[in-house]
């Protein structure tokens, strides 16, 4: 079969919807007819349209046929006689399906490269192998072959090489090495994978083998997603109502309280955040409009977790400073290069970056009132200052140093910047906790299951 779909510059002259004319040409119940060469009745209908080139009368060719084992389609040709200017694609003559499809096809033989293919605009078109994909709606629809739609591609690519090698010769040195790699595949020098992935449902590869499997053709039928559809066209469905759990994600929550620092009535904020790679936390943040007190805390949206977590993270540059990170009320701090450990519960729950805590933690440390003025010892101010110091140094990037946050409850969290990969500079650790943090955390205590019969009534 020869590649129809090999030429391609521009939108068709006239509409290649069937008229009138060629609906009257054939008789009820055979508009679409198998696709045939040796079918002397099918015959394409002529309609003069405009040149969209010249903008002179040009001949539009439309043929209805059925792809056996598929769908009606609409072949369209166009040409013009003044000016040589020739166009083809196919349309899809049924509706849009109800599930996407994707084709996953592994050439091996010269057999499949000759395979029959309808693509339509809206399908993409990857060769895995090459890393090479035709995104959806970058080339019109085409009833070609395997073979074409390579050619097809090749084409497109030495299309503006001339333009490229005057202006951008690195770029052009590089597109004709890719072109030398799918000329390639066109011989057969090693098998490849043709994925063709089309959200409409209505792009097909043959199967010469009809009606039985065949092995080196993977069919896949899926559901569309919301942005598929509106890609095609599609009014997207009315979302069913939400549960009350979802809406409070979106919704900052209000409640009255009492300022902690002047007693007067306040509003606390409370909104639930996901975070990303981690689970859900709740932030409230307290504003007292009478003494301009402000506090914020994080509380974990979760259970405690089963195992505890030691979050081990290497700083070597300042890049690091901009990492996310939540501390719960459980979790202890400590940085080994200056031997200095934060406790538990000590400035509470926290997100912010890495940044934001060391500085937090300076300011604590450096403004504690029994290290300052006359409770303070000997030789505490100059121990205070050169801590302040070397902290500054991590937090500019000029100091490597380790930090580590150790959480018995496991809901403490420190951003992966490679996730969903492995951090390099980050190591954590699961661990089952011991008697005494389970103690802490009143864990040992606490009863789940077959409270209600400790708490019937006794007869």
């Amino acid at each position: 079969m020869s590649d129809t779909g090999a030429v391609e510059s521009g939108s068709l002259g006239a509409t290649t919807a069937p008229s009138a004319a060629l609906t009257r040409s054939l008789a009820p119940g055979s508009l679409f007819r198998p696709i045939s060469a040796e079918d002397e009745e099918q015959q394409p209908t002529e309609i003069d349209s405009l040149c969209m080139n010249c903008y002179r009368n040009g001949v539009t060719r439309l043929l209805l046929t059925k792809i056996p084992f598929f769908r009606e389609i609409i072949v369209s040709s166009f040409s013009c006689e003044h000016c040589g200017w020739t166009n083809t694609e196919i349309q899809s003559a049924g509706r849009i399906q109800d599930q996407g499809v994707r084709y996953t096809l592994t050439v091996k033989a010269q057999e499949d490269m000759n395979r029959e293919v309808v693509k339509t605009d809206s399908a993409s078109t990857r060769i895995p192998e090459l890393d090479f994909e035709i995104p959806a709606f970058s080339q019109k629809g085409a009833l070609t072959t395997v073979e074409g739609l390579i050619s097809r591609a090749i084409s497109g690519l030495e299309q503006d090489q001339p333009t490229r090698r005057a202006s951008e010769e690195t770029i052009a040195e590089r597109i004709d090495e890719f072109i030398v790699k799918l000329k390639e595949l066109k011989q057969l020098a090693s098998p490849f994978t043709l994925i063709i992935d089309d959200p409409s449902g209505n792009s097909f590869v043959e199967n010469p083998f009809a009606p039985q499997k065949d092995d080196a053709l993977l069919i896949t039928h899926y559901t569309r997603t919301s942005k598929q559809d509106e890609m095609l066209g599609l009014q997207a469905e009315v979302p069913e109502e939400k549960p009350k759990e979802d809406d409070l994600k979106n919704e900052v929550l209000q409640f009255n309280t009492n300022c902690p620092e002047c007693g007067a009535p306040a509003q606390t904020n409370m909104k639930l955040v996901q975070i990303p790679h981690f689970k859900e936390v709740i932030i409230m943040a307290t504003n007292c409009e009478n003494c301009g007190h402000r506090t914020n805390e994080v509380k974990s949206g979760g259970a405690v977790e089963p195992l505890g977590t030691r979050i081990t993270l290497y700083v070597t540059d300042s890049s690091d400073m901009t990492r996310d990170l939540l501390k719960s009320e459980t979790c202890s701090v400590e940085i080994p290069e200056l031997e200095f450990e934060l406790g538990m519960a000590i400035l509470g729950g926290k997100f912010t970056t890495l940044e934001g805590l060391l500085k937090d933690i300076r300011e604590l440390v450096t403004k504690n009132p029994f290290t300052l003025g006359d409770s303070s010892s000997p030789g505490q101010a100059e121990k205070l200052q050169e801590f302040s110091n070397k902290l500054d140094q991590i937090i500019k990037g000029n100091m490597k140093a380790h930090f580590v946050m150790d959480d018995p409850a496991g809901n403490s969290y420190l951003q992966n910047v490679y996730a969903p990969e492995d951090d390099p500079e980050m190591k954590v650790e699961r661990y089952k906790r011991t008697f005494d943090q389970n103690e802490e955390l009143g864990l040992n205590d606490m009863k789940t299951e077959g409270y209600e019969t400790d708490l019937a009534p006794q007869r």
